[in-house]
């Protein structure tokens, strides 16, 4: 396997592990194919379940995350060694045209002539397999060489903390795949003090879901207009899972100590009066308050509390704008 494959495969072990909710999600769609033949309490009771998982899905976004990377490994790897010629055929067609001696039957009729001519023209051919094989061992060894290199490389580069190389690592293993289909989109950057920042888009409105459905005693559905505060705590859980996810991952991926991960949301401007893109939670994220966490227990918005933030939020009225969180110096890990 390439060093590439390598690390997706190490990044796909723990996606592997999925979430109970992702698989509860799974079966759920399976189901949905039979929706049309359920009677009609068996549908309200699909949906029900449906939309509960989803809730479910929403709020444990950070209870999943990739393997560790061990740069250093990479870097200890032998280098592949460049192939050689070797005469194998070539020997092995020597060894029988040498070892050639006609039978009674090749004497009888004077075949032996054309036996020894058989045999030198084998050792022609072993010649060019042997070269044959050379070239093609020679173009795989190429391609496992610069697969090296660039393993080499990086690994070296982010050890190093270079800025460039955190953010070719981050590309290279994109580990927040399966977030994008939540509605989040992420960028990264370097700041001036090393550490990488991850800015969120998290498009709350189009994720949170606008109703509540429940099942009535008779086994009917109920759907009613989610109330507002429900709506924000909501929101609120699903914007600090999704920050301390991307934290994280890149903790894990990373071979840093801290990072800052940003969640933007269109909010109201009220110097400018438009709704825009604006800062609602600001984290400093710290690998070893983390790893001190019990991440299948904790609440994703109290456990913002543990790190150095910017929050501003109310139940009644949702996020507030914030600054983003200055880092301090990034501490490299050797």
């Amino acid at each position: 396997m390439s060093w590439k494959g390598t690390l997706r495969s190490m990044q796909a072990s723990a996606r592997r592990s999925e979430r109970n909710s992702q698989r509860h999600q799974r079966e759920l769609h399976k189901r949905q194919a039979q929706y049309a033949k359920m009677e009609a309490l068996e549908q309200a009771a699909y949906e029900v379940e449906v939309y509960d998982n989803q809730l479910e899905v929403l709020l444990s976004v950070h209870k999943e995350c990739g393997d560790e990377i061990d740069w250093s490994s990479f870097i200890s790897r032998a280098e592949p060694i460049e192939p050689t010629l070797t005469n194998d055929s070539e020997a092995q067609a020597i060894a029988r045209e040498q070892g050639y001696t006609p039978n009674l039957f090749a004497k009888l009729f004077k075949f032996e002539s054309r036996q020894r001519n058989k045999l030198l023209n084998e050792i022609e051919i072993a010649k060019r397999n042997d070269k044959d094989r050379l070239v093609q061992e020679t173009r795989e060894w190429q391609a496992e060489h610069q697969g090296w290199l660039e393993e080499y490389s990086l690994a070296a580069r982010v050890i190093a903390g270079d800025f460039q190389a955190k953010l070719d690592a981050i590309k290279l293993l994109d580990p927040f795949s399966d977030i994008s289909h939540l509605g989040t989109s992420i960028g990264f950057n370097v700041g001036a003090t090393g550490v990488v920042e991850a800015t969120l888009n998290v498009h709350g409105s189009h994720v949170i879901p606008s109703e509540v459905k429940s099942l009535l005693q008779s086994g009917k559905l109920s759907t009613k207009k989610m109330p507002v505060g429900k709506y924000n705590e909501l929101l609120q859980d699903y914007v600090c899972s999704c920050v301390m996810r991307v934290g994280r991952e890149l903790l894990s991926l990373l071979a840093d100590d801290i990072v800052v991960v940003t969640a933007v949301d269109a909010l109201l401007n009220p110097v400018t009066g438009h709704v825009e893109d604006l800062p609602v939670l600001s984290v400093v994220f710290s690998a070893q308050t983390l790893e001190r966490l019990n991440l299948d227990s904790l609440d994703p918005s109290e456990a913002m509390k543990n790190f150095l933030h910017n929050m501003a939020f109310k139940k009644t009225t949702g996020f507030s704008p914030v600054d983003r969180v200055s880092p301090p110096q990034a501490r490299v890990s050797a």
